[in-house]
């Protein structure tokens, strides 16, 4: 049996920089550039200043575990394979309420605790196609 291909990349000018970043093994967030709010998800205007001179800025890749739950149902048929596993909302040190929905890793659910330091990591699901995840400081 072939296995599926991962869901495709959203075609969107405003996450390209996100996921050119993360090929790199980078974590980038949009930042205004007017008055220096990171925001995400990203969007054409800053919620702040309303300025629209926003662009990727790379980010620590450090933050705390905001909230968690471990899924038993994949959300697409790339995913049948790898459950259960754990979809966590980070938020990121570089600002207060910058948070980002991902996945935790190299950890079990039961060990896993909200407000525990979490690290940005890479997981590479096919070529070129690279998300962020992170994983429990120290593992």
């Amino acid at each position: 049996m072939v296995q599926p291909a991962p869901p495709a990349l959203p075609d969107d000018p405003l996450t390209a920089f996100f996921w050119e970043a993360a090929r790199r093994r980078e974590l980038h967030i949009q930042r205004c550039r007017s008055c220096g709010t990171f925001i995400h998800l990203p969007r054409p205007v800053c919620r702040n200043c309303l300025s629209f001179d926003l662009g990727g800025e790379r980010v620590s890749g450090r933050g705390t575990l905001y909230s968690f739950t471990q899924t038993f149902k994949p959300f697409h048929p790339f995913f049948v394979d790898r459950v259960p596993y754990i979809v966590a909302t980070v938020s990121l040190v570089e600002q207060e309420g910058l948070q980002l929905l991902s996945n935790l890793v190299g950890i079990d659910e039961a060990d896993a605790g909200m407000g525990m330091d979490v690290l940005v990591d890479f997981e590479e699901l096919a070529l070129d196609y690279v998300i962020p995840v992170f994983r429990p400081v120290g593992r």
